[in-house]
């Protein structure tokens, strides 16, 4: 069922000035959850919303404001999820037509929470992105009872697809195939790749992971910072300090890519374009870009944080009756090089 951005696009009548899609008040906020830092994007989010917002707005059927349910892992996560977490305030204000309030935790069991405290205020929609993709059949269950819609975003979940109206996400396992078929493409004569992977269970890490361990390359270490730069500096530096040889870093986002050019800096470890080390991260933060810019890095995996536009879409639709014919909308996304990225790559892609 999954379908190119394209074809997704003339499904759900969106305007071509959404193509940037992957913002600042709300009505309530749930107090965020401590939380390490992760995973960016087409243009900039500002058009997109720009765009949206002159549509009208898309009232309730009694005139009143749409009440929507907005769970988000913690915007302190890292560059993607304060974009991400931006796009969607300043989509769903009063003036858009929406009463929002928004939950953030790393934790699933706390955004299950949050999740059915949102369908006890009685809230029209309920828009998830899920710190794990299992667990949610239950709850989703009881939005459906209570007659609320669910519309998923940034990631996937385990659930029947009758229990949520779309799901706009990025394909994480093409993001984790695209970097991995890049890295295979250096014709190294070894491959000792250090590993540093997300929050275990995220649908990000399972598609940044899965590709990487098909792809037969030695691992020296495999082990989860969850996001966080300041864990993968200690992963590296413990992996320096064993004297055990590498030469690849696969981080599962640009923080723990930057955690891990800390300890390789520490050490007087040449990392980049020709040297000892390549050096990957995903996300497209805009600092990220630079580094690809000036060759410290190798690679970096594009993930579109703004998906705030296509969501208002989607809502508008159901609104006024239209049926969804596509239940999956598929982020457009690529991945740059150091060889060929340019000021303008870095000026319209990162975050």
């Amino acid at each position: 069922m999954k379908k190119k951005l394209l074809g997704t696009l003339v499904c759900i009548a969106m305007v071509s000035s959404m193509l940037v899609g992957c913002g600042s008040t709300a009505a309530t906020e749930a107090p965020a959850t401590e939380a390490p830092a992760t995973e960016e994007a087409a243009p900039t989010a500002d058009a997109a919303t720009e765009a949206a917002t002159e549509e009208a707005a898309a009232p309730a059927a009694d005139g009143e404001l749409i009440k929507v349910g907005i769970i988000n892992n913690d915007p302190n996560e890292s560059g993607y999820r304060t974009a991400n977490d931006k796009d969607m305030k300043n989509m769903f204000t009063e003036e858009n037509g929406y009463e929002a309030s928004f939950a953030y935790s790393l934790k699933n069991d706390e955004q299950i929470t949050a999740a059915q405290k949102f369908i006890q205020d009685g809230v029209d929609y309920l828009l998830l992105s899920a710190a794990d993709t299992a667990g949610w059949d239950s709850v989703l269950q009881d939005a459906a009872d209570a007659g609320v819609r669910v519309i998923l975003f940034d990631r996937t979940i385990d659930a029947d697809e009758s229990l949520y109206e779309a799901s706009i996400v990025s394909d994480m396992a093409k993001e984790g195939e695209t970097a991995v078929e890049w890295l295979k493409s250096q014709g190294l004569d070894e491959y000792n790749v250090i590993h540093i992977q997300g929050v275990m269970g995220s649908a990000a890490q399972k598609g940044r992971s899965g590709a990487l361990d098909a792809a037969g390359f030695n691992i020296v270490t495999q082990q989860t910072a969850e996001w966080n730069a300041e864990k993968a500096q200690q992963i590296v530096q413990s992996v320096i300090d064993s004297g055990e040889s590498f030469n690849v870093i696969y981080a599962e986002n640009d923080d723990m890519a930057k955690g891990a050019v800390a300890a390789l800096d520490k050490a007087n470890i040449s990392h980049g374009v020709g040297k000892d080390v390549i050096v990957m991260g995903f996300d497209c933060n805009k600092w990220a870009l630079e580094e690809l810019l000036a060759q410290n890095w190798n690679y970096d995996g594009q993930c579109n944080p703004f998906q705030a536009s296509y969501i208002d879409s989607i809502i508008k639709d159901i609104q006024r009756g239209k049926a969804m014919t596509e239940k999956t909308i598929i982020m457009d996304e690529k991945g740059f090089d150091a060889t060929t990225i340019t000021q303008e790559d870095v000026d319209n892609y990162g975050i």
